[in-house]
């Protein structure tokens, strides 16, 4: 019956004024036009310009961008009002917020990498570990891109567990080097080499473990 939001409405009073504004600072593209609208097309719905004479409801939007920053300031230089500056957020979020000439708020946000957090996330391990161990992983794991590492922790904290399982034993430090090892695809374990010889380990002790399927 419901098929998705095809339009957000946003009344303004200078409809070619606030048309530039989405399109040659924003970026998107201008859609369809008609008797006093505009159709903005932002990637995965359509902001609707309506001219007005008097704003009566005021929206707000939350633009996904790069750089909160360099959006905040663009949105600046072309007249906007700053309701507040870039900030981190206990959402693990970058927000920053201006208000268009007709008053309309403009959120500017991105999720944080997880490089930006200021903590490192535990392990989502069940059974018993040595701390040495754990720690060892964490650092191992920092070596990973940030984009991939949530997945990499999950993945190699399995496979590590499922090795400690094997040899019935906690997990040591042993088994956290040949988790990381195996827990990565065969064709992508020479990647492993730098962060293996950054914590003190001989790549070479573990060659039976780069070349398992």
């Amino acid at each position: 019956m419901f098929f998705g939001v095809s339009h957000l409405i946003v009344p303004v009073t200078d409809l070619e004024r606030t048309a530039r504004l989405w399109r040659d600072v924003m970026g998107f593209a201008e859609g369809r036009r008609g008797e006093g609208y505009v159709d903005i097309d932002s990637g995965n719905v359509v902001v609707r310009l309506i001219q007005v004479q008097a704003i009566e409801t005021k929206v707000s939007l939350r633009l996904t961008v790069q750089n909160v920053t360099q959006a905040y300031e663009a949105l600046r230089a072309a007249g906007g009002a700053a309701r507040y500056e870039p900030m981190k957020t206990p959402e693990l979020e970058e927000m920053a917020c201006i208000t268009d000439p007709d008053g309309h708020s403009i959120v500017l946000w991105r999720h944080l990498t997880e490089d930006e957090w200021g903590f490192v996330p535990d392990l989502p391990k069940q059974g018993q570990w040595y701390p040495e161990a754990e720690q060892l992983l964490k650092r191992l794991l920092s070596h990973v891109p940030a984009m991939f590492r949530m997945l990499a922790r999950r993945k190699t904290t399995r496979m590590i567990e499922h090795l400690a399982k094997e040899a019935n034993s906690a997990v040591t430090r042993e088994l956290v080097i040949k988790g990381f090892i195996t827990a990565s695809a065969k064709i992508n374990r020479h990647r492993l080499v730098g962060p293996l010889r950054a914590e003190g380990v001989n790549p070479d002790d573990y060659r039976q473990d780069f070349e398992s399927d």
